[in-house]
């Protein structure tokens, strides 16, 4: 997914979430989707923008391999290379953060309807049986929550150092510039693998959720 079709993307999510949520969610269940199928919708979504800013940190640290290990041919071209990976994984580490807030969102609609629906049983026995299986679902889902900014959490600071990296060989581009880089490397190499398990832990963990809303 190219940079132009995540932000873009970003602002018709956005739009959804933010505003009228109740007049959204209305009109969802008027056609037949209701809150919990948004919120499988939503994780199926995270789980795939995950996936693919998983691969673009991955490709990020790959090319900053190739710079700090560069041996010879166009040093501006390996460096602009690099620069262009470390903005496109910042805009998936974005992309990532917005769906996570959707899922939120809607997580928050779909559990207070069910709370408050709680009140309305007469018959105790169902009403005790859809009690436990609400707070199944609401353990299930703060686990998964708490693992997808887990994960989220780790991005920033691969961010960061990646872009003082890249701000330090802009201003001092040259191979005694890149040798300095290797320690640097060796850490963020470090913070990505941790940033794959926490992510890979994460889809895990969305999957099996979806498979017991799906099949409750």
């Amino acid at each position: 997914m190219n940079k132009i079709t995540i932000k873009v993307s970003l602002f018709f999510l956005l739009l959804s979430i933010v505003g009228c949520q109740s007049a959204y969610y209305s009109a969802m269940e008027k056609v037949g989707k209701h809150k919990r199928d948004i919120l499988i919708d939503r994780v199926e979504t995270a789980t795939e923008s995950q996936e693919e800013a998983k691969e673009e940190f991955k490709n990020a640290l790959e090319q900053f391999s190739a710079l700090v290990n560069f041996d010879g041919g166009e040093l501006q071209q390996q460096y602009e290379i690099s620069n262009d990976h470390y903005h496109t994984s910042k805009v998936a580490a974005e992309d990532v953060t917005a769906r996570i807030n959707s899922i939120e969102a809607v997580a928050e609609a779909l559990f207070n309807e069910w709370n408050s629906e709680l009140e309305q049983f007469t018959n105790q026995s169902l009403k005790r049986q859809s009690q436990s299986r609400y707070n199944e679902t609401q353990n299930r889902y703060t686990s998964v929550i708490e693992s997808m900014r887990n994960a989220e959490k780790r991005m920033q600071p691969i961010l960061d150092a990646l872009k003082d990296n890249m701000l330090y060989l802009k201003h001092n581009l040259n191979a005694r510039a890149i040798g300095e880089l290797k320690t640097e490397y060796k850490l963020i190499e470090q913070d990505v693998e941790r940033l794959i398990n926490e992510m890979n832990n994460s889809i895990n963990k969305s999957q099996t959720f979806i498979k017991s809303l799906k099949n409750p």
